[in-house]
């Protein structure tokens, strides 16, 4: 069991979670998941380790309350409570190295998962541009620890009531187009957004890396549920990502494949995932 330190609402539905699990902070690195199991009637589902504390002993996770799982987490544990499982660190750590200048790109809660990639860049010494992007304002997350570890922080907002009113690819165009050298690009949020950016960076060859939250079960390689088809090549996200090239990664199948089991989401969903109706 993995003892909940810490709870914080950060912004509507979004929270923060920090949780006591001193091995898998030991060895996790940026870009890596684990795989939780909130309880014995539980699913498994995936949550990117948005920060850790290696002498505290501690992992961050930021969970969107959007499905049955994710919300009975959100609603119902609180500080001092045990989520059953946390397995990790799973996944490829994200690659480092000093690129040069580096633009971060995150949608959404994708926010929290770039930012620890993010502080290794800049720790590493490259320039690191942030771009974050939301609906509107009140979405926004962890804006002070992203502008803490970037050379520039670039807010985006749908609505305009904060920031650049577009989208995270407005500025990241404008800089593009501007022939401003950008030696890699990160993009972590729905996959739409990651679809668009790397859209955006293909004509211009700059090389962008995409992380993929794709449908898992045990993230260990051996369903098979999270099969992504990357430069005409089948990957499983859990084992072989879950970063990849954007420029090579198969959206519309991947957008298909993510719809797959929305039914069944919607039943176990309003029967608050204590029914049989799923599995008969």
């Amino acid at each position: 069991m993995a003892k909940i330190l810490f709870k914080s609402n950060l912004a509507p539905s979004v929270y923060e979670f920090l949780v006591d699990t001193p091995l898998i902070a030991h060895k996790c690195q940026p870009g890596q998941f684990v795989m939780i199991r909130t309880d014995e009637d539980s699913e498994r589902i995936p949550l990117t380790i948005a920060d850790f504390d290696r002498e505290k002993g501690t992992i961050t996770l930021i969970v969107q309350a959007v499905g049955n799982t994710t919300k009975h987490l959100c609603e119902t544990f609180e500080e001092g409570d045990d989520i059953l499982d946390v397995v990790g660190p799973l996944g490829h750590p994200s690659e480092m190295g000093k690129f040069g200048t580096v633009v971060c790109v995150g949608g959404g809660i994708g926010v929290a998962p770039v930012y620890p990639i993010a502080r290794a860049y800049h720790e590493l010494g490259n320039k690191v541009i942030s771009i974050v992007g939301a609906r509107n304002k009140d979405l926004i997350i962890w804006r002070d620890k992203m502008e803490a570890i970037s050379d520039e922080l670039i807010i985006t907002t749908d609505d305009g009531s904060e920031g650049h009113k577009g989208f995270v690819t407005d500025p990241l165009r404008e800089m593009l187009e501007k022939g401003e050298k950008v030696d890699l690009v990160l993009a972590i949020g729905p996959v739409i957004m990651m679809k668009n950016v790397a859209a955006t960076t293909k004509p211009f060859g700059t090389k962008t890396t995409v992380s993929l939250n794709t449908i898992m079960v045990d993230g260990t390689g051996m369903c098979g549920g999270c099969r992504v088809t990357v430069g005409n090549e089948t990957k499983f996200a859990c084992v072989d990502g879950p970063e990849f090239d954007g420029h090579l990664v198969d959206f519309a199948n991947l957008m298909q494949r993510q719809l797959m089991y929305k039914d069944q989401e919607s039943i176990e969903y309003s029967c608050g995932g204590h029914c049989k109706c799923v599995e008969e």
